[in-house]
C-alpha cells in the first residue's frame, strides 16, 4: 500500500478532488483488473477509452481516479485526480508505486525498426554469461535471472514494465536489456524510466498505419533518445542516415558503431559461410556463429554496449564468439537431404532483403533460392508491394502466402504483394494461401542443395485468422514436411 501523493510525485495535475493520503494498493488501467482500494486511470486509446469505465472501476473497489476529464458524477470516497494526458502520467505514478526499480540497475533500451530482439537478447546472453545478474524485455520473452515469461507486447506496459524491474531488484539483477519499439514510446510506456544507455539500429519501413509518415515514424523514435539523461549513452549507426538525426537533441554522451563510415566502433567481415563470419572488431578479429551484415551491426552494438558498461574487451570478444541466433531469427539447418532451410523473422522491406542478399551472397551460386513470405493482416498495406517486389527479385522462385491474416481476406493480401512483382519476374512467383501448404510446396521445388526461405514469422508459434490464434510454427512445420516429403 502506497499513499496517493507519493506516487502522484512528478505528475503535473491539473484538478484534485478529493484525499491524496489515501492508501491505494494497485495501479491499474484495465477496468476490469481493478481491485480493492487500488488507482485506476482512464486512458484514451486508439480502440477504446478508460473514462467510460470509470464508473465499474470505482464498483469494484477502485479508491482513486486518475483521468483526463473528470466525470459529471463524483462519488464520495474517491479521489479523482484530473491531468492533461494520461499515458504519461499512467507512466509516472507506475515507476513510483514500484519505488522507480529503473533508477537501481543499468537499464539500456533498444530501439530501430530491425535488430531489437537480436541486440536486446544477445546482449542479455554475454551479460549473464559474464557473470552478472541480468534481466531481458523483449518482443519474445521477459527474463528476470533464469526465470522465463511469455511476452505479449514488444514494450510491455508502464505497469508491467515497472513491476517487471521491481522483481528483477528483488532477485539482484544489476543490468537489464529492453526492446523500446516505436509504438511504446508513442504511447508513453517508457517515460518515467531512467535508461542508462540507448541503442539506435536502423529505421527502414514499418508500422507507417499507426504513424502514418516516414517522418512521424522516425521523430518518435527520436524522442527516446531527447530524453536520456547526461549521464546515460547514446549509440547509434552511423551507416543509417537517420543514425545522426535521431541524437541531435539528447543530452546523452554520443557514440557510434558503423561498418563503412567513420564510427567509434568499426566493424569488418573477413569471412563468412552458413556456419557463422570471421568478424574485426577494433582491429582485433573474432569468429561468431551468427551470418549477414545486419548481424555483423549487431554484434558490433552489442560489442560496443559491452565496453560503454565496463566488460573487459577480451572477455567481450570470447563471449562474442559463443554467442547463438536468437530464436526465430536465421535459425538454419541442413536436412538428411541436403536440403537447406532458413526461419526468419523478416516481415519487413528491408528485413527481407537483408535476409535474401545474405544467402544470395554466401550461397555457390548453382542452388535455387526458394522464399516463402506473407504480410500480416491489419497492418501496414504499403509495405506489401515491397515486399513482393523484393522477394521475386532476389529469389529464384517465389511462393506467397499467409501470415496472420486477421480480420483481413488472405487472398486480398497475397493480390497487394503480387502487385509489386515486376513482369520480368511473375514466371518466378506463385500464390498458395493456406501457409502450410505454401511451405509444402516450396519443399516439392527444391533438390539437394537447394535454399528454402521461410520468412516473416519467425518466433512466433500461432496463426492469427479471424481472431482466432491457433498453434502455428514454422520451424516445426519446416521440419515435419522435409523429413515427410524428402525420404
Amino acid at each position: 500500500m502506497k499513499e496517493l501523493k507519493n506516487i502522484l510525485k512528478g505528475v503535473s495535475v491539473e484538478t484534485a478532488v478529493g484525499d491524496q493520503e489515501l492508501l491505494v494498493s494497485a495501479v491499474v488501467f484495465d477496468s476490469r483488473k481493478t481491485v480493492q482500494d487500488a488507482l485506476f486511470v482512464a486512458q484514451k486509446g486508439v480502440d477504446s477509452d478508460g473514462h467510460l469505465f470509470i464508473e465499474k472501476a470505482i464498483e469494484l473497489g477502485a479508491k482513486a481516479v486518475l483521468c483526463e476529464s473528470l466525470p459529471q458524477d463524483l462519488y464520495p470516497g474517491v479521489c479523482y485526480i484530473k491531468v492533461r494526458h494520461s499515458n504519461d502520467a499512467l507512466a509516472v505514478v507506475a515507476a513510483n508505486f514500484y519505488d522507480n526499480p529503473s533508477r537501481k540497475l543499468k537499464l539500456v533500451g533498444v530501439t530501430g525498426t530491425n535488430g531489437k530482439t537480436t541486440v536486446a537478447t544477445l546482449l542479455y546472453e554475454l551479460f549473464q554469461n559474464a557473470g552478472y545478474h541480468t534481466g531481458l524485455l523483449s518482443t519474445v520473452k521477459i527474463k528476470i535471472g533464469s526465470q522465463t515469461f511469455k511476452a505479449t507486447h514488444t514494450t510491455p506496459d508502464s505497469v508491467s514494465i515497472n513491476r517487471y524491474l521491481a522483481q528483477m531488484i528483488e532477485q539482484g539483477v544489476t543490468h537489464c536489456f529492453m526492446e523500446v519499439s516505436s509504438h511504446g514510446i508513442h504511447q508513453s510506456r517508457t517515460e518515467g524510466l531512467d535508461f542508462d544507455g540507448g541503442v539506435f539500429t536502423n529505421l527502414s519501413h514499418d508500422h507507417l498505419d499507426y504513424h502514418k509518415t516516414f517522418s512521424g515514424y522516425r521523430d518518435v523514435k527520436k524522442k527516446f533518445f531527447d530524453n536520456l539523461s547526461k549521464d546515460a549513452f547514446a549509440l547509434t549507426n552511423v551507416d543509417d542516415k537517420n543514425g545522426n538525426i535521431l541524437l541531435q537533441n539528447t543530452k546523452a554522451k554520443k557514440t557510434s558503431y558503423a561498418m563503412k563510415s567513420m564510427a567509434d566502433f568499426k566493424v569488418k567481415i573477413l569471412e563468412k559461410d552458413f556456419s557463422g563470419m570471421l568478424l574485426q572488431l577494433d582491429r582485433q578479429e573474432v569468429w561468431v556463429r551468427l551470418i549477414g551484415d545486419f548481424n555483423a551491426y549487431n554484434l558490433a552494438s552489442i560489442y560496443a554496449v559491452a565496453n560503454l558498461l565496463g566488460v573487459d574487451k577480451q572477455n567481450v570478444l570470447r563471449l562474442m564468439s559463443q554467442l547463438e541466433s536468437v530464436d526465430g531469427r536465421f535459425e538454419y539447418q541442413r536436412s538428411a537431404q541436403g536440403i537447406v532451410t532458413i526461419v526468419d523473422y523478416a516481415h519487413t522491406p528491408d528485413a527481407l532483403k537483408n535476409v535474401l542478399e545474405t544467402i544470395r551472397g554466401i550461397r555457390s551460386g548453382t542452388e535455387s533460392l526458394i522464399t516463402v513470405v506473407g504480410c500480416g493482416g491489419d497492418r501496414d498495406r504499403t509495405k506489401r508491394s515491397k515486399m513482393g517486389a523484393i522477394a521475386s527479385e532476389l529469389s529464384d522462385q517465389v511462393v506467397f502466402t499467409s501470415d496472420n491474416p486477421r480480420f483481413e481476406d488472405p487472398q486480398e493480401i497475397i493480390n497487394q504483394i503480387e502487385s509489386g512483382v515486376a513482369e520480368v519476374n511473375l514466371y518466378k512467383t506463385l500464390s498458395v494461401i493456406d501457409r502450410k501448404q505454401a511451405i509444402k510446396t516450396a519443399v516439392k521445388f527444391a533438390v539437394k542443395g537447394d535454399i528454402i526461405l521461410v520468412a516473416g514469422k519467425g518466433h512466433e508459434d500461432y496463426q492469427d485468422v479471424n481472431g482466432v490464434k491457433s498453434h502455428f510454427d514454422d520451424k516445426e512445420v519446416v521440419k515435419e514436411i522435409v523429413e515427410k516429403l524428402k525420404k
